[in-house]
């Protein structure tokens, strides 16, 4: 009996120092605590609904897209607004600390006095530039015996209107407000200026990208044997954007991508799209062949109208009358590979249709996919390539239902291997020397 008081002795000392602090915790919070109790609170019993919590994105407060200068806010703006930022981060930042002035009418003396020689400069353009018009003018109703010849006219009325497309770019190339509008995304693409300044844009960095990826994996000389692309092609699936020579899985490149395609050139085209798989095996050669996974003719692009939404080319309005011709030649075939074997290079090439001449979709449709040549394709239909883009695809979790759905369930099961070479004799390891 005595070992067991001796033993409870310690455990009620505990009790007591537990009791003694939450006391004390209970007077600091002004709440209280029970302790050994199988019953339920008072507060437990009485269930209070907890007060709505606000938005988390309305704490962030008010998001100019003209102020904004970090990237957080940057960030924050876009996923809740659903706006880009305008203009350059410095300029939003000079803007925070500056009174809202026009840009034209900022009191700095040595901007307005720049601004008065640009101003004097553009004058003299302009009348270069109508000198030059009435020229032409003149030149196009002369006789061609006088020109020496329709080759040498054509000639000169061509090197002319070069002359004067670069007196139209020089009158604006130094004007501030075009640089802003340019910047701020505002740039009218029907204005040569502007078409100028994206182009150039464009060339400085997306097209280095897009020519060192074409270079890497080799499009050129595996499917073209040369490609100057001049037009910006952007590539994506749902609202994922593809880079260039990027790794899409299957599930993901099922569903027919869409594309925008800007132009720097004046006037509207008619283009043809095409997507060819460079990397098809062929086991019973040991080698490579080509399959084609889509084409799409007809479709009109321009410097304004630049988006190319291939899942919805040929769909046909209920309330229209009229029916709109198809586009579509060949549908979309979802890039696949089999397990083991290497990734697959898929090349989507823009093709221009010279002298905006209207293809025939069902004589196209003809084309086989398989052992599809696309400089043969290129020449048959007299097209010019004029933008690219591509995206690699490889073996993946999804890619065998990604096959059963396309109709190549006989191919799932399909494993490619490397084949073991052997050693020369003189490099075995025989017993002895092991």
């Amino acid at each position: 009996m005595a070992s067991v008081k001796s033993s409870i002795r310690p455990f009620n000392s505990c009790i007591r120092c537990i009791r003694q602090a939450a006391n004390t915790n209970s007077l600091l919070n002004g709440s209280s605590i029970r302790l050994f109790s199988s019953s339920t609170a008072t507060r437990e019993e009485a269930q209070v609904q907890p007060p709505a919590q606000p938005n988390s994105m309305e704490k962030w407060g008010p998001l100019d897209p003209n102020l904004v200068d970090n990237k957080r806010d940057e960030r924050r703006l876009l996923r809740r607004d659903g706006i880009q930022p305008i203009g350059s981060r410095r300029r939003r930042a000079a803007l925070q600390t500056s009174a809202l002035i026009p840009f034209d009418q900022l009191p700095y003396q040595c901007f307005q006095e720049a601004r008065k020689i640009l101003f004097e400069d553009r004058q003299e353009k302009l009348k270069q530039i109508q000198k030059q018009k009435s020229r032409l003018q003149n030149l196009v109703t002369q006789d061609p015996a006088v020109s020496g010849g329709v080759k040498a006219k054509e000639a000169r009325i061509r090197s002319m209107r070069n002359h004067l497309n670069e007196l139209i770019i020089l009158a604006d190339i130094n004007d501030p407000m075009v640089k802003k509008k340019f910047e701020d995304g505002e740039g009218d693409m029907n204005k040569s200026i502007y078409r100028y300044l994206a182009d150039r844009k464009w060339r400085q960095y997306k097209r280095l990208i897009l020519e060192q990826r074409i270079k890497q994996l080799n499009i050129v000389p595996d499917i073209l044997p040369a490609l100057d692309p001049i037009a910006d092609v952007d590539l994506a699936f749902g609202r994922r954007k593809i880079a260039p020579g990027e790794f899409v899985d299957s599930c993901i490149s099922e569903s027919i991508p869409r594309l925008k395609v800007q132009t720097f050139e004046p006037g509207e085209k008619l283009v043809t799209v095409v997507v060819v798989d460079a990397d098809v095996p062929v086991p019973e050669k040991d080698g490579f062949t080509y399959r084609c996974h889509f084409i799409a003719n007809n479709i009109p692009i321009s410097a304004t109208q630049t988006s190319i939404a291939l899942n919805s080319l040929d769909h046909q309005p209920k309330d229209v009358k009229e029916p709109t011709p198809f586009h579509i030649s060949s549908p979309w075939l979802p890039p696949w590979a089999h397990k083991g074997a290497p990734y697959h290079r898929l090349a989507v090439f823009v093709l221009e249709q010279l002298d905006a001449r209207v293809l025939d979709v069902t004589q196209v449709g003809k084309t086989k996919r398989m052992d599809f040549i696309l400089r043969s394709f290129i020449d048959k239909n007299k097209l010019k390539p004029i933008g690219v883009t591509l995206f690699r695809t490889r073996w993946d979790e999804h890619m065998a239902a990604v096959m059963q759905r396309a109709g190549f369930g006989d191919q799932v099961n399909i494993e490619f291997k490397r084949k073991r070479i052997e050693p020369l004799p003189y490099k075995r390891r025989t017993e002895r020397m092991r």
